[in-house]
């Protein structure tokens, strides 16, 4: 008799174990080993998945981020400006604050001044105001561009250091446009001057 009641126990628990199989099942859906292609809209997007990389959305370029670049991109102001006026480029060289494209155009024209024998003595006063006009992601590439304010003594001298342009005593406001990018995918932090716009 205890026999037919275990029988009984293990018919009951099959049939539950059965029913909950079959409830999971339904729910969840069954793996065929073929999944198929995946939607022509989402293609580009899983092109472009990279796990290893972690991707902020809507704040990655947000107030403090906005802050700190400025913060940065000041610094690279004065120091673009400042070393323009040495012969050797060294700061400029030994930070990548340029593209290949900038840095050319600085070289060519430095090239050019020092074969008319003259050198340029700029005295950096500050920057009044750096305001970001626009900023813009493609790709991985973030593009922004800053309208700067600054004050400088600047003026050309020739070998005798006879004044060729500028006032060696005079403080001149210039106003420049200049775009800085950065490949949001990298590592590295440093953010390049890659336009100047007149």
């Amino acid at each position: 008799m205890n026999y037919s009641f275990e029988y009984i126990d293990i018919i009951l628990l099959a049939m539950i174990a059965g029913f909950i199989f079959l409830r999971l099942r339904g729910i969840l859906g069954k793996r065929t080993g073929f999944e198929g292609k995946p939607p022509p809209q989402f293609e580009e997007v899983l092109k472009n998945v990279n796990p290893d990389i972690k991707v902020r959305q809507n704040d990655i370029f947000d107030d403090n981020a906005q802050k700190e670049f400025l913060n940065g991109a000041k610094i690279a102001y004065e120091t673009i400006i400042t070393d323009f006026s040495d012969d050797d480029n060294k700061l400029i060289k030994s930070k990548p604050l340029l593209s290949k494209k900038i840095s050319d155009q600085f070289n060519e024209a430095l090239k050019e001044r020092n074969n008319r024998g003259h050198f340029a003595e700029i005295t950096f006063i500050g920057i009044n105001s750096a305001d970001i006009k626009e900023h813009k992601k493609t790709n991985n590439i973030l593009k922004v561009t800053v309208d700067f304010v600054a004050e400088v003594i600047t003026c050309v001298k020739d070998k005798d250091k006879k004044i060729v342009s500028g006032n060696p005593e005079k403080i001149k406001k210039i106003y420049d446009t200049w775009v800085f990018s950065r490949d949001m995918r990298s590592n590295n932090p440093n953010w390049q001057l890659v336009e100047i716009l007149t």
